[in-house]
């Protein structure tokens, strides 16, 4: 009874004395953070939104696969200190740190993307030309002709939600979003 009693004093003194600060490596893991929601808890997972390929909902919830990630870190951080709304994610980016932040975006922008449909005719023009008459500039100016973004401060437009698009636009109109370089957005949304 003794050698049992001693034996399981053993075992247990090596656990207390395990090794756990290797699991903190999943505290911090990208994929983990989309797939678990981190300290914003399961229910506010990304993926439950963006998708596990990361391709977003088809209406309000952006593609996120394959951004830049510079770019979806200053939109997390935008999100956390309101100078971009939205309930929901500004309250999960507050959750989050800016290491997980920045996890969950490399993980984000290292999925490939997939083939896109082709934009509407009737938004070719204004997607190439802009409109003289009311001062717009093309938006292939500042997000590639064929819509894959330039730049970190530029995102890809392609592939993105139509419905997700117009809502941006509104907000940008409305003044809230407010996290673009030089409020471009914000007069090009007002003409």
């Amino acid at each position: 009874r003794n050698l049992l009693s001693l034996a399981g004093a053993a075992l247990l003194a090596g656990c207390a004395a395990a090794e756990t600060t290797s699991l903190d490596r999943f505290a911090e893991d990208g994929r983990v953070i989309a797939h678990s929601g981190a300290d914003a808890g399961a229910a506010n997972a990304c993926f439950t939104c963006h998708g596990l390929d990361g391709r977003g909902n088809g209406a309000g919830s952006p593609r996120l696969a394959g951004l830049d990630l510079g770019y979806m870190e200053r939109q997390l951080e935008a999100y956390a200190d309101g100078r971009r709304y939205h309930s929901q994610m500004g309250w999960i980016s507050q959750q989050l740190s800016a290491d997980q932040r920045k996890a969950v975006s490399a993980y984000y922008a290292a999925l490939p993307l997939e083939p896109g449909r082709a934009m509407p005719a009737e938004l070719l023009s204004l997607y190439h030309q802009g409109d003289r008459k009311r001062g717009l500039l093309s938006c292939a100016a500042c997000h590639g002709e064929q819509g894959q973004g330039l730049g970190p401060a530029n995102p890809p437009l392609a592939r993105q939600p139509a419905a997700y698009l117009a809502e941006q636009l509104r907000l940008w109109r409305i003044g809230k979003r407010r996290n673009d370089p030089g409020d471009v957005m914000l007069r090009i949304s007002q003409l």
